[in-house]
């Protein structure tokens, strides 16, 4: 099967250290999941739900998203 049309990604380790050396800040693997869904970027269901329909995760800071999206970008992911 050709898979060269498929958009090729990052894995989080490799996206970590990109922010890292390009902004000399760390961002999670949280970080770069939110970032990932607010793109649009959806590889699989997520099944680490929060146990109770109140929970709610940390937001990432402005900073971390922007450094995420800028790593997406020179990984081609978007």
């Amino acid at each position: 099967m050709d898979m060269s049309g498929f958009r090729q990604g990052a894995t989080y380790e490799q996206i970590q250290e990109w922010v890292q050396e390009k902004y000399g800040f760390h961002v999670t693997h949280l970080n770069i999941a939110k970032t990932k869904r607010k793109c649009g970027i959806i590889e699989r269901q997520n099944y680490n739900l929060p146990k109770s329909e109140g929970g709610r995760s940390p937001e990432t800071p402005r900073e971390k998203e922007k450094a995420t999206i800028e790593a997406f970008k020179a990984f081609r992911m978007i």
